[in-house]
């Protein structure tokens, strides 16, 4: 009996201590903030932007939504791909314009990662994830983004999707994604026929107690932001730790950060 009750001692102990080893290795988020990842999830090391395992860390993680970049094909294809050229992920110096799916479809990144349809990122966000979207097409292709609205709503990402919208789309998706603006769009916005607070949200690095104040007041929700470019501190860490402090003692909960500063949220 002690023998058995040993062995099931040491079968049992090294599976615990391995969970233990997973949980701390999988640090989550804070669930009183409502993080959403910069540039398509978690990026790191060995994971790349807007890439399949940068989604699946977000979810893992406990962000509820990431914001992905979306472009056009040269034969229409919808895809999540921050830079106008392929040549900083890819290593290839051609234009997303002037490339075919199928062309595009064979890159390969040296983290192991391609370019994604905009449809396969729904997919995979369904259930887990609510998207914002970065729109990076030129002109109002009310076809063209018709398509989008559509694919959303297959995916059943309407009701809470965000965009970071161009002056020419922004009256074809008003009313059907939120759109985001600053305080002065929202104030001009507020004077205009058929204005709804729910249409849009205020989208800054610099919120103050007195801009969220007035959000709040007005139903508006406020997102403050947190990447690496409008860092322009020699110490990023001390000046993303701040910003982040900044921002909370305003008010804010909602944050797009960059997953480098995730730590600040734990």
């Amino acid at each position: 009996m002690k023998f058995h009750l040993i062995t099931l001692i040491s079968l049992f102990l090294p599976a615990v201590f391995s969970t233990a080893q997973c949980q701390e290795h999988s640090p989550r988020i804070n669930p009183k903030y409502y993080l959403i990842a910069h540039r398509g999830g978690v990026v790191d090391s060995v994971t790349a932007e807007n890439s399949t395992s940068a989604l699946s860390k977000a979810a893992e993680r406990g962000y509820r939504m990431v914001e992905i970049d979306l472009r056009l094909t040269k034969d229409s294809v919808l895809i999540t791909q921050h830079d106008n050229n392929f040549k900083r992920l890819f290593g290839v110096d051609a234009i997303v314009s002037e490339m075919t799916w199928e062309q595009i479809s064979k890159l390969k990144g040296p983290k192991g990662n391609s370019v994604l349809t905009f449809e396969s990122v729904l997919q995979q966000c369904e259930g887990k994830l609510q998207v914002m979207i970065d729109n990076k097409i030129s002109g109002n292709d009310t076809v063209l983004f018709s398509r989008v609205t559509a694919l959303l709503k297959k995916y059943h990402l309407n009701g809470g999707a965000m965009m970071i919208g161009t002056d020419e789309s922004t009256a074809f998706f008003t009313g059907k994604v939120k759109l985001s603006c600053t305080r002065k769009q929202l104030e001009e916005n507020m004077l205009k026929p058929g204005y709804k607070p729910s249409d849009y949200y205020l989208f800054s690095d610099k919120i103050s107690k007195a801009d969220a104040t007035w959000a709040g007041e007005n139903h508006i929700q406020a997102v403050g932001v947190i990447n690496a470019w409008g860092l322009k501190s020699g110490e990023p860490m001390k000046a993303a730790k701040k910003n982040k402090q900044d921002l909370e003692s305003a008010g804010i909960t909602f944050f797009q950060v960059d997953s480098e500063y995730e730590q600040f949220f734990r």
